[in-house]
């Protein structure tokens, strides 16, 4: 079986020449590869300094209207362990590298997070080729999903944001105390109102989305993504009825957290490497026999493919049939290149044999 590896160039530093980049000269890749590998990339103009790149091709984000590289740079350290500045420079690379598609929510540092990619879009002039996803129902001054809260919660993100229309927003998480149909006809009015594109759920049980389903196919906006915790370190929340409903329902998935909080880029293999603070303290969470035994084989299907372990742990999830792009953070911009390699990585039947018996 084919592989086909992602070939990016370095993006430049200079953040203005990022403005420069022109993402809609596209053009399908010329090159003598089979054309099974030409249509998993595509050339993309960048920026003056670095000239035409590869990169992954774009896909459809489910039926969200949405067409981006299958992968979403995650923002929620943007304001929280990352300041504007090392934020800036993580964006600066994903767009330099042809990136497009950012997942944050109001609740990420009370709202710091939109705010940083905000700013930055306005620095960048980059609304016109960046989609942003956010989530809302979390943040302290718009908690739940109340028809008078979501409004309140989507004009505060587009303020924050600095954009007139959010592209995708997810529900964060069940409102036992707000009916669905309620929460679901205030997005409606939204979406009528040009102010939000499309809607998804983020960590909704099994029923909750039939539940959706049902009050969708009688007029209300459908669910048409689904976000939650899943990637090799932790398969059971998602595997099982979630999994066979999203399928079923055509939901585009979009796991958060594919990288287990950054334990599967392969940098905490000991206690000693355990950094003291939040996200050091869930990477240790991790370290025992089982992780052990599954970074041993991504190390072992890396090495195959010439690739970080990181593009392997993104590439395993790319492979389920369900998911649409996996959501992770950077916190260097050394470390896009690496996340957005997983869509140009084939895996073979027995790799991905051997990465679901370690995880299992």
């Amino acid at each position: 079986m084919a592989r086909h590896v992602y070939r990016g160039s370095a993006a430049s530093a200079a953040g203005a020449a990022i403005a420069e980049i022109d993402i809609d000269a596209i053009e399908r890749a010329e090159s003598s590869e089979p054309e099974a590998a030409r249509l998993r990339v595509e050339t993309v103009a960048s920026n003056p300094l670095s000239g035409p790149i590869t990169v992954p091709a774009r896909v459809p984000i489910g039926g969200t209207g949405i067409e981006a590289q299958p992968f979403a740079l995650g923002a929620s350290t943007f304001g929280w362990t990352l300041g504007a500045d090392d934020a800036f420079a993580v964006l600066d690379r994903f767009a330099g590298v042809g990136g497009s598609l950012l997942d944050t929510a109001d609740s990420y540092a009370a709202g710091r997070s939109e705010s940083i990619i905000g700013m930055w879009l306005e620095s960048r002039s980059a609304r016109a080729r960046m989609s942003v996803m956010t989530k809302i129902g979390q943040h302290p001054d718009h908690p739940g999903l109340a028809p008078k809260q979501i409004k309140a919660a989507v004009e505060a993100s587009l303020s924050r944001l600095g954009v007139e229309r959010l592209d995708l927003v997810h529900f964060h998480g069940e409102d036992p105390e707000v009916p669905l149909e309620e929460s679901l006809g205030a997005v409606d009015a939204l979406i009528a109102a040009g102010k939000v594109g499309a809607i998804g759920a983020s960590d909704f049980g099994p029923d909750r989305l039939i539940e959706a389903r049902v009050l969708a196919a009688n007029g209300l906006p459908r669910f048409q993504t689904f976000t939650t915790r899943y990637n090799l370190m932790e398969r059971r929340s998602y595997e099982g009825a979630p999994e066979l409903v999203a399928h079923a329902q055509g939901l585009a998935v979009l796991p958060y957290f594919a990288l287990a909080n950054g334990f599967l880029g392969g940098q905490v293999r000991r206690r000693a490497d355990v950094r003291h603070d939040a996200r050091g303290a869930r990477q240790a969470k991790h370290l025992g026999r089982r992780g052990h035994r599954v970074l041993a084989a991504v190390d072992a299907v890396a090495f195959a493919h010439g690739v970080q372990p990181a593009t392997i742990a993104l590439a395993w999830l790319l492979a389920k049939p369900t998911v649409a792009a996996p959501v992770a953070s950077a916190t260097r911009p050394e470390q896009v290149e690496a996340l957005l390699a997983a869509a140009g990585i084939e895996l073979t039947r027995s790799e991905l044999v051997e990465l679901d018996r370690a995880s299992a």
